[in-house]
């Protein structure tokens, strides 16, 4: 894929990094011109030294080529304008936005950004996650708020334990992701069996959790 990476501070560079070793074409913006320069020494990526705001330097950076734009730089207003020119000006079709304020993250998904990253958040839940013994945690809420990523634990108990999945009813719009279950990461198919202990994550219309978490754990 072509990324282009807006920011290249602590967490667009590693982001930058991490994608050039996966083999994927990346471009960085930032408007430091000594950051940009020792970027470019160590990355193999192109690197463009400009305010991302400006069209201009979003095409010279290869906009009109790329497959996603990740604006990633601590200003939510340059991260929420950046990817509304990526996406109006440039037809763009994924856009992925750092929220450094939580308090933003409406706003980001009022107005169109697909993934909107809030940090803070994500933290937040894996802190309650490993720290709680509930049956539910809701990972991550995308595409404006109306999709859910949700972790289900499989008590002893649960009406599905022992069931294929595909002889499992799953409410509409609901669709199971991964199963963990103790060190391993299952992918489920129709045949796979569901354990006690199992760690069920699933994707979810946002609305749907209590009829999910119903079905899978037996539970209100």
């Amino acid at each position: 894929m072509y990324i282009l990476i807006v920011g290249a501070g602590k967490v667009g560079y590693f982001l930058a990094r991490r994608l050039c070793q996966s083999n994927h074409t990346v471009s960085i913006i930032d408007k430091d011109h000594q950051t940009c320069e020792d970027i470019a020494k160590e990355l193999k990526a192109l690197v463009i030294n400009g305010d991302a705001c400006d069209p201009k330097i979003l095409e010279e950076a290869g906009i009109l080529r790329a497959d996603v734009l990740a604006a990633v730089t601590g200003d939510d207003e340059d991260n929420l304008i950046i990817c509304q020119l990526a996406k109006e000006k440039f037809n763009l079709q994924r856009t992925v936005g750092r929220v450094n304020n939580p308090d933003n993250e409406y706003t980001f998904n009022e107005l169109g950004i697909d993934v909107p990253v809030d940090s803070t958040k994500i933290i937040a839940k894996i802190i309650e996650e490993e720290v709680s013994f509930s049956d539910f945690v809701n990972l991550m809420s995308f595409k404006r708020g109306k999709l859910a990523i949700v972790r289900v634990d499989l008590p002893s108990d649960a009406p599905v334990i022992n069931k294929q999945i595909k002889d499992i009813d799953l409410p509409k719009d609901a669709v199971l992701v991964s199963i963990l279950r103790g060190e391993e990461v299952i992918l489920p198919k129709g045949d796979t069996v569901l354990e006690s202990g199992d760690d069920v994550i699933a994707l979810t219309l946002i609305g749907n959790e209590p009829q999910l978490l119903h079905l899978l754990a037996g539970k209100l």
